[in-house]
């Protein structure tokens, strides 16, 4: 069986009108992607929200592992050393954050500054952070 001369994908510009608005909507789903559109509908959780607390991981541990109360006990101690050092890494992002931001402003003149801040504030729910 032969296929006909003018098959719709044996004509170059057939095909290149359906290449264009294939790369156009992908363009397009980037772009919003990009620019957080797809969070509006689906604002970010917070992240205490999606974090179990130490005691409930504690009592999982416990209770699926049959820990001893000794181990318990020393099971704790690591958690606590766990979120200090986690808190201690936090922080020094946060001082990481701050100091690009001071670098930025410094870049800038006061119309660009403000423009700055207001964009940093639009972002801030977006990236889970206060505006740091």
């Amino acid at each position: 069986m032969t296929l006909p001369a003018s098959a719709p994908w044996r004509n170059a510009r057939a095909v290149l009108t359906l290449v264009a608005v294939f790369l156009a909507g992908a363009s397009a789903g980037a772009l919003s992607m990009h620019f957080g559109f797809h969070e509006k509908p689906h604002p970010p959780v917070a992240m205490a929200s999606r974090e179990p607390s130490r005691e409930v991981i504690l009592q999982n541990f416990k209770t699926k592992l049959e820990l001893t109360t000794e181990q318990t006990n020393e099971l704790t101690m690591v958690l606590e050393d766990y979120r200090r050092y986690y808190q201690s890494l936090q922080d020094q992002l946060d001082d990481l954050r701050a100091t690009g931001r001071n670098r930025i402003v410094q870049v800038l003149d006061p119309a660009q500054r403000a423009k700055f801040e207001k964009l940093v504030m639009d972002l801030a729910p977006q990236l889970g952070s206060g505006g740091n």
